[in-house]
């Protein structure tokens, strides 16, 4: 079930506010329980057993911990991410190890098996390892009630996409919390905001950027190109963040803080700044829970940069399981290792204009890597984008828009960061949990009118990061 979809909108959100207004507090965990094991088992329901059995194994793991010291509560931890990583791998590695070690060996090694990736294995796995390392550290104390644990696991706003939300910073929530009007009223107004971003900027741009990239490289002009991988970065920007915006409005309206997940990365002066903006909580899990374990930056340079090379391999990695996202984590591992070494005092001396856009094109190549379908088309692709050609004459980039796409193209790239920067008072104003005048509220009726007349429309309506 999407956030933007009608029957969320229209039938599930009202129907679960509603109930959450009427019922005793005492109730209210476990209605929120039971939605979001709907909610999941709506789009999913083969697998609801599956993340029930994720959050029993960390609640027993949680119990172990507590009654043990010493090597022994090590051990138990390592058992216990080590099951958590096995469901993960399994249900999201399989095929990928399979078919890895046939090209190796040249011969079937593992049975062929086809398995459908569960939706939001990869946030809510994290989420659960967040907490069983967490209680390891003894920063967090032991959860005895399964049902809050459950409910932290599988809240349906963060649920199937993120924000990954440490157990920490919900810890004190999840057992009491002030859902009052002025939280309510900013939730709505985060909820509305990202709604927009997703269903009439991001709708915009992902049928445009799969009407592009589904042309074969060959066929594909320098400009065309270039066209495509804008569009994609402004698709995945306005889909991802949107969503994030909608989860962190949905979390306000029961009472919930979510962590930020966006900071206007594209405005970022190097990659290693846009990977503290971007998805900053999937930034913050692997800094937290792999990048400082393995020493961080304690260790000499030679320590930090293979550090480096590994959590950004990680990250790859837990965005698919295949080598075209391998190539996109080592992409971001190798920009990033030279930053820290030969670019480093080059960067320092440019111009702000200029290292940001020295980030913005490193990073639309990256999305270029990311989007293809393939590896190999995506170098084909950034061949096109860097070695001049003409395509195909029945392919011109004139084709791929038309005067809506522009005027949402110029919106988007305006509002993606440099109009914010511009005027900090307008970003204070989308931020401000107290208050929302008439003209933004204004603004913000016209969007959700405009965001509901594209859904009942029939308006594309795809998600990036449920594939993940």
């Amino acid at each position: 079930m999407l956030f933007s979809s009608l029957v969320f909108l229209w039938l599930f959100l009202p129907l679960v506010l509603i109930l959450y207004r009427l019922l005793p507090a005492p109730c209210k965990n476990a209605l929120l329980l039971a939605a979001s094991l709907l909610f999941y088992a709506w789009g999913e329901p083969k697998y609801i057993l599956l993340m029930l059995g994720s959050i029993t194994l960390n609640y027993l793991g949680g119990l172990l911990l507590a009654r043990l010291c010493g090597r022994a509560k090590t051990a138990a931890l390592v058992l216990v991410v080590a099951a958590n990583l096995a469901l993960l791998g399994y249900y999201k590695y399989y095929s990928f190890a399979g078919d890895t070690l046939a090209a190796l060996l040249h011969r079937q090694v593992l049975p062929v098996r086809e398995i459908a990736l569960p939706l939001g294995i990869s946030f809510y796995t994290f989420q659960a390892m967040s907490y069983i390392i967490d209680l390891y550290r003894g920063s967090i104390r032991l959860q005895k009630n399964w049902f809050l644990l459950a409910l932290y696991i599988s809240f349906f706003p963060q649920l199937v996409a993120g924000p990954i939300v440490r157990y920490s910073e919900v810890e004190a929530q999840l057992r009491s919390r002030t859902a009052d009007l002025t939280g309510f009223c900013y939730g709505i107004k985060r909820f509305l905001y990202g709604l927009s971003k997703k269903v009439i900027l991001s709708n915009c741009f992902a049928a445009r950027a799969d009407e592009v990239f589904g042309l074969s490289p060959e066929l594909v002009s320098t400009p065309l190109a270039w066209l495509g991988a804008l569009y994609y970065t402004l698709q995945i920007y306005y889909d991802f963040s949107g969503y994030s915006d909608m989860a962190i409005g949905l979390g306000a309206m029961f009472g919930f803080t979510f962590p930020e997940n966006f900071n206007y990365p594209y405005l970022s002066k190097t990659v290693s700044e846009f990977w503290r903006r971007w998805h900053m909580t999937l930034s913050g899990w692997f800094r937290e829970y792999l990048y400082i374990p393995l020493g961080g930056s304690r260790n000499g340079q030679r320590r930090t940069l293979f550090n480096l090379f590994v959590v950004f391999l990680a990250t790859g990695l837990w965005h698919g399981a295949n080598w075209q996202f391998v190539a996109w984590g080592m992409w971001y591992a190798v920009l990033l290792i030279l930053e820290r070494t030969v670019l480093k005092k080059s960067l320092e001396r440019l111009p702000v204009p200029l290292t940001r856009l020295y980030t913005l094109v490193c990073v639309v190549c990256g999305w270029v890597l990311f989007r293809a379908p393939g590896l190999r088309a995506g170098a084909l692709w950034l061949k096109a984008m860097w070695m001049p050609t003409a395509g195909f004459a029945a392919y011109p980039a004139a084709r791929y828009w038309d005067s809506r796409t522009l005027l949402l193209l110029a919106a988007g790239l305006l509002l993606c960061g440099p109009v914010q920067a511009g005027l900090p008072r307008l970003k204070a104003a989308l931020y401000d949990r107290q208050h929302t005048g008439p003209a933004q509220t204004v603004c913000l009726l016209a969007l959700g009118f405009a965001s509901l007349v594209l859904l009942v429309s029939g308006t594309y309506n795809p998600f990036i990061y449920f594939r993940f």
